[in-house]
């Protein structure tokens, strides 16, 4: 089963083939997304990474803080967004 992983302070060029390529050094990824503005189309800075469960916590000691076209990132296991009223 797939562990989803919040990925911050991405660079603002970063495509989801580079965020994949990035964390596929630490485990497979099953999916990259990054997620973007709705008017612009443009990166907002942060995204998910889906790993296998048994690579996830490895994948968050090794790439937190790990240096990416200059920005360090910010990686954590994500969480369900609250339900709007």
């Amino acid at each position: 089963m797939p562990v989803t992983l919040y990925v911050g302070n991405l660079p603002w060029s970063l495509s989801e083939d580079e965020l994949a390529e990035a964390f596929a050094a630490v485990g497979r990824v099953q999916a990259a997304r990054i997620i973007t503005e709705r008017e612009t189309g443009r990166s907002r800075g942060f995204g998910f990474v889906d790993l296998d469960d048994d690579r996830a916590q490895r994948a968050i000691e090794v790439m937190d803080s790990f240096e990416l076209k200059g920005r360090k990132l910010i990686v954590n296991e994500a969480h369900p967004r609250p339900r709007r009223m």
